[in-house]
């Protein structure tokens, strides 16, 4: 079975924000606000407003059903109160895209953070503070969790970049409110991960890249399964070629991954899917947009070289498997595509999950990145919010944020 936009759905086996009376309650909403900062004209603004335009379906379906909606998200990574982390800026774009002023609370639980939510009307919108203000937030403390519960009356988790950690936003809270549900951000992002290992439309091309093998193994061990080919890019290559014997020069070899690399390739012989490797490179001299670049028409890096992206050879054949494919996988870039000369192959591989006609997915990260910085975000079927937690479902992984939620 698929959904409206030809995406395979496995059903998600907890109750949705479609499937409650929301008229007049107090809801609880756990978006991923975790939106990059910078400044301009003297002020902190939001650079990437992806996350939270993501967010705005779910307050937007609560709001016309009557609910007074309190928002709750993290931001980084603040050291106690750090003001550059305040959700201040995020509370501005949030507001305009949801066309209101959105106050900000000043903290996520206290009395003044009580008398706000007592003030909200039906279809108000309130957006708390910094959840990891509160040293409480990532140790998932149950005092904290049942402080926070006493503002709402249902909790929705609409974080999907943030539910595989067990955090009192995430998790804790729910055993503190009768009702939790999922929203629809994360019930199209577990929907849809789900469905591409449980029921894909053959043949399924994976491309996978990234530094390390060992962050990506237990995910090529799920694709094996089922993929038809799984590509591998970046600098986690170079554990597959150490591990074939060839050189490496000065490139980035995870050690640990060598073996890994190894054991995926034996594994790989023995089932029904392809593991394709680069067969040719862009080198440089060093990690710098200014290097000396030298292509190489093969894979045995020179001394003194480092492999920096996949050459010509590669990415163009890796395109031609992504538009043959009748549903497409990728996460992680095909080089340092943060610099100029070795961005062509991430380039090249995003253009073609742009113009593939077939069910194409991009699992967050560093590739939901690259692909927004050239332009294709909307050309693809489904760009994950959640890296991480992307690749965990993958895995088969439980996801605490999920396994929390009231079921069907």
């Amino acid at each position: 079975m698929t959904d409206a936009t030809g995406v395979p759905v496995a059903a998600l086996g907890k109750k949705t924000v479609r499937d409650i009376d929301v008229s007049g309650k107090r809801v609880l909403v756990r978006a991923d606000l975790n939106a990059p900062l910078r400044e301009a004209d003297g002020r902190v603004v939001v650079s990437d407003d992806a996350r939270i335009a993501a967010s705005v379906p779910t307050i937007e379906l609560l709001r016309e059903r009557g609910a007074k909606v309190i928002v709750c998200s993290h931001l980084g990574r603040p050291k106690d109160r750090d003001p550059k982390l305040s959700l201040a800026p995020v509370a501005e774009r949030l507001g305009e895209l949801l066309g209101t002023d959105l106050p900000l609370a000043p903290g996520l639980i206290g009395p003044e953070v009580e008398a706000m939510v007592a003030q909200l009307t039906d279809g108000d919108v309130l957006l708390l503070e910094n959840s990891r203000y509160e040293a409480g937030e990532t140790k998932n403390d149950p005092a904290l969790a049942e402080q926070l519960a006493k503002l709402a009356d249902i909790y929705v988790d609409d974080a999907f970049g943030a539910c595989h950690r067990a955090h009192v936003t995430t998790e804790g809270v729910t055993h503190f409110v009768g009702t939790s549900v999922a929203g629809l951000l994360l019930e199209r992002e577990v929907t849809t991960l789900r469905g591409i290992v449980e029921s894909p439309e053959h043949p399924l091309v994976v491309v996978l890249g990234g530094a390390k093998v060992s962050d990506k193994v237990a995910v090529i061990d799920s694709f094996l399964k089922v993929a038809d080919a799984i590509l591998i890019g970046g600098a986690m290559c170079f554990s597959f070629f150490t591990a074939q014997g060839h050189a490496t020069g000065n490139s980035l070899v995870e050690q640990e991954g060598i073996e890994l690399a190894r054991k995926a390739l034996a594994d790989a012989e023995q089932s029904g899917c392809r593991l394709v490797l680069p067969i040719d490179l862009k080198l440089g001299r060093e990690f710098s947009a200014d290097t000396e670049v030298q292509e190489l028409d093969g894979v045995d890096v020179p001394d003194g070289w480092m492999g920096l992206d996949v050459g010509r050879k590669t990415y163009e054949a890796y395109a031609a498997e992504v538009k043959a494919a009748r549903t497409a996988f990728w996460n992680g870039p095909m080089g340092a595509f943060e610099l100029a000369p070795f961005a062509e192959g991430t380039r090249y591989v995003a253009q073609a999950f742009a113009e593939a006609p077939g069910v194409t997915v991009v699992g967050g990260g560093d590739s939901a990145a690259a692909i927004a910085e050239f332009g294709y975000a909307d050309d693809v079927t489904h760009l994950s919010t959640g890296g991480g937690a992307a690749l965990e479902l993958i895995e088969g992984k439980l996801l605490p944020g999920v396994e929390a939620l009231n079921d069907v």
